[in-house]
């Protein structure tokens, strides 16, 4: 079994001075004895690629951000810890193991790309993750770690869309957790546009057509460099050990390990921490049983990757966990969020449940991700409840192909992907809940996970109450949340 402990350790560093018994803050001063150029270019030679969903090539990403430095205003560094990937715990459990590398790591960020400040957005119901980020802080700061670089935490919504980068921006900001159009290194944290009266102001423009210029001209806003938890924790022990190190795991393209959380049909759900390109087989025999691994529990149907990817089905179990396998198989490896499904269990409900929460958690910017969104939810509730029939099916493929029309964000395409996959890899399924005498079966609750035991895991049981306003409680507005929580309705 190719397991490993780079980055998230057998057991929690309970302080400062136990991480930097086992080696953590290395990093920190070799990355202060080089220049910016250097760390970049390591970085590159990693091959280091973002664990926040997109997989992007992290050197890339500094070295843009560091070449739209701005000579009025230093960049800032944003640490995503907005975790809210249905079937993902890993980031949460980072932090609450060891948080001191995710801190290093976004030191180290701070001094290539010149920032004051680092900011981790986490959400306001992360309580024990807020309470061990502060404690590590300040035992930084008492330790003389971070000089004249600040911190802030920021507990921002429980919405999916607050962990989409610049939708997190936009929380900063002051404003709703709503997708801009303009990318961070072009605009950071806080806006600068010129405003009615010719003067530089907050456009007050929950994310704005006008962002998203091609040539900002004279704009002052510096950029930001945003990065996932898992990443910045990778960035220390690379600076620590060299690309070669992080390079002597895992595949070309996608080298070093990467932390895997395994929910659903398993016995022992949790977050493994495996070498990239070690089969999807042998991750999700970390979690289950011996029984289960020969062939005494029921069969494992398919592997429903968040609500971000394609899905997998027990014919695909040998797929390597690397980026580029998973491309080949027609999707992505997103956050490593495998939740298992058995033969029990409807391939129908999965995807009825999958479909609600995108749909109730889409803004509503874009028309079609948020009217489509739900028009298929609703189609595939009554799919599962045996109230439909052929009509309802070419609904739902017509729906699908639409839905991403003028889409801002990637949530549109993951319906359509997700969705879309389940239901041509399952279609038999599908034709037989149109046939007469099919018994209901209540869609799957798909929601963020709350906890991980190891042997039971939580998801958020108010997500069954959540409406598509955003509000809770028995009636919808009927007002998309980007009309409900500001005073301008979306400009697509």
């Amino acid at each position: 079994m190719s397991s490993a402990h780079r980055v998230l350790p057998l057991a929690p560093f309970a302080s400062l001075d136990a991480y930097r018994e086992a080696g953590g803050g290395r990093g920190l001063t070799a990355a202060r004895a080089v220049e910016s150029e250097v760390l970049i270019d390591e970085l590159d030679a990693s091959g280091l690629r973002g664990r926040g969903g997109a997989g992007f090539p992290t050197g890339t990403k500094w070295r843009t951000v560091f070449s739209y430095a701005s000579a009025v205003l230093r960049t800032s560094v944003v640490v995503n810890a907005a975790e809210g990937e249905p079937g993902t715990f890993k980031d949460r459990s980072i932090i609450r193991n060891n948080p001191y590398a995710v801190l290093e790591g976004a030191l180290i960020a701070a001094r290539v790309v010149g920032a004051g400040s680092v900011t981790i957005a986490t959400k306001a119901r992360f309580t024990e993750e807020v309470a061990r980020l502060r404690g590590a802080i300040d035992e930084i700061r008492a330790a003389g770690w971070t000089g004249d670089v600040g911190f802030d935490i920021v507990e921002g919504p429980g919405e999916y869309l607050y962990g989409e980068e610049t939708a997190l921006l936009e929380v900063l900001d002051g404003r709703p957790p709503f997708p801009r159009i303009a990318p961070p290194w072009r605009r950071g944290v806080v806006e600068v546009v010129a405003g009615d009266d010719d003067m530089d102001s907050g456009s007050g423009l929950p994310a704005d057509v006008q962002m998203a210029t091609a040539d900002d001209g004279d704009n002052l806003a510096p950029p930001v460099l945003v990065n996932n938890v898992e990443t910045f924790a990778n960035v220390a022990n690379i600076i620590a050990n060299g690309a070669a190190w992080f390079r002597s795991v895992g595949t070309t393209e996608s080298p070093g390990t990467i932390l895997c959380t395994v929910t659903g049909a398993v016995s022992r759900p949790g977050v493994f921490e495996v070498v990239m390109g070690t089969p999807l087989r042998d991750l999700l025999a970390l979690a289950t049983s011996d029984a289960e691994n020969e062939g005494g529990a029921r069969s494992l149907s398919a592997v429903l990757m968040g609500v971000s990817n394609a899905i997998l089905t027990s014919a695909e179990l040998d797929t390597p966990i690397s980026y580029e396998a998973f491309a080949a198989q027609g999707g992505g490896l997103g956050s490593a969020s495998f939740i298992v499904v058995d033969d029990s269990t409807d391939p129908v409900a999965v995807a009825a449940g999958a479909s609600r929460f995108l749909a109730v958690e889409s803004c509503g910017q874009c028309t079609p991700c948020k009217q489509d969104g739900l028009e298929i939810s609703s189609l595939l509730q009554k799919l599962a409840s045996g109230q439909a029939d052929q009509s309802h099916l070419r609904r739902i493929d017509e729906r699908l192909l639409r839905i991403t029309d003028g889409a801002r964000c990637s949530l549109a395409s993951q319906h359509q992907v997700v969705i879309g996959s389940i239901r041509t890899r399952f279609a038999a399924q599908f034709e037989a809940r149109v046939q007469p005498g099919r018994d209901p079966v209540d869609p799957v609750l798909i929601a963020e996970v709350t906890a991980i035991d190891g042997q039971t895991t939580s998801v958020d049981p108010t997500f069954v109450d959540k409406q598509p306003d955003w509000t809770y409680g028995p009636h919808d507005s009927g007002l998309a949340p980007v009309e409900r929580l500001t005073d301008h309705r979306a400009q697509d």
